[in-house]
């Protein structure tokens, strides 16, 4: 029988069709995979395709051949299993660093690593709701410069931006460049944060990747600091939200009911020390913000912040100041609001 001018491509075509059409649940016959050539225009016999069944087994790929019932040939395993695909759909639609259109366009990657009929399944795990996603749409690209510029020791440069009440962006330092040595990427409560080194002001900052505009790598060598190396999962563990503050090591007395709570947010290696048997007390180096006494007066009454004073102070003026707020008090007509 002649040979077609794509025969050469025959192995290939067959390969693309046995990953996008079968699975376990999904076969197919010999007859359709000679169909599959013959719509290519490669013409080949049940012999030569045995053949080339082998020569895909002996490359590595999963191809099996099912005798009996629901016979036929497909793939078994693959680089990616149907519940993983599952979990990275889930994770890519959730990441509010990733816009809505680039979701979109990396779940539709997601579902080509499996069979269409699996494919199918993926596309039922996509839902839309009102979940919040970035506004800014290069972060994607931003993420990949950032690696670049930590796996090359280089600085970066960028403007740096807010929202106004219009949705606007505000350039900070009216507009000025930063230019920072990239320590390394966080993610914390669904955004991406670049932690860097601030030559300008001798010390260590962290960044919002998707509050940053124009980010260009310098030829300018990191600058290293005195921390070095740089722990950057401590870093993040000491700053709530990612909100800077003054740093201390606060001392806690806590309910043993939070045990979890306490090793959930700090880790296993944190020092508790039983203080009577329903309390346990212990020592945190964290970033004082609003943010950590926000977490800390959602514990309520089972944890009390025994020290540094200071820091007792502001937690003091801190719950004050939002008591005021909701005060009880009568207006000119003496009802009270």
């Amino acid at each position: 029988m002649p040979r077609s001018a794509n025969q050469k491509l025959k192995l290939l075509i067959l390969k693309d069709y046995l990953e996008r059409q079968t699975d376990e649940d999904h076969p197919v016959s010999t007859a359709q995979l000679i169909g599959e050539l013959e719509r290519h225009e490669i013409s080949a016999e049940r012999k030569s395709v045995y053949d080339d069944m082998a020569a895909l087994q002996q490359y590595g790929l999963d191809v099996q051949n099912r005798k009996g019932r629901s016979p036929g040939w497909f793939i078994g395993a693959r680089a990616f299993e149907l519940p993983e695909l599952k979990l990275l759909v889930d994770a890519v639609q959730s990441s509010r660093f990733i816009t809505r259109k680039k979701s979109g366009a990396l779940i539709r990657k997601l579902e080509g690593l499996a069979s269409v009929h699996q494919a199918r399944q993926l596309q039922r795990q996509v839902f839309v709701d009102r979940r919040v996603k970035t506004m800014n749409e290069s972060i994607y690209y931003s993420v990949d410069k950032l690696n670049t510029a930590l796996s090359s020791g280089k600085q970066v440069s960028f403007q740096y931006f807010d929202y106004n009440v219009r949705k606007e962006r505000v350039f900070r330092r009216e507009g000025q460049r930063y230019v920072v040595s990239p320590l390394g990427l966080v993610w914390n409560s669904e955004n991406y944060y670049l932690v860097a080194f601030d030559q300008k002001h001798e010390e260590t900052r962290h960044y919002r990747v998707d509050k940053m505009a124009g980010l260009v790598i310098t030829c300018l060598p990191r600058v290293r600091t005195e921390e070095e190396p740089f722990d950057l999962a401590a870093y993040a563990q000491r700053h709530f939200g990612m909100f800077s503050g003054t740093e201390a090591t606060v001392r806690l007395r806590c309910e043993n009911r939070l045990v979890q709570v306490i090793l959930d947010r700090f880790g296993m290696e944190v020092i508790l020390v039983p203080d009577g048997e329903e309390h346990f007390t212990v020592s945190l180096s964290l970033a004082v913000s609003p943010q950590f006494f926000g977490w800390l007066f959602g514990l309520g009454d089972g944890v009390t912040l025994l020290s540094p004073d200071w820091v007792v102070q502001g937690f003091r003026a801190h719950l004050d100041a939002v008591s005021a707020r909701y005060g009880r008090h009568e207006d000119a007509a003496g009802h009270i609001e």
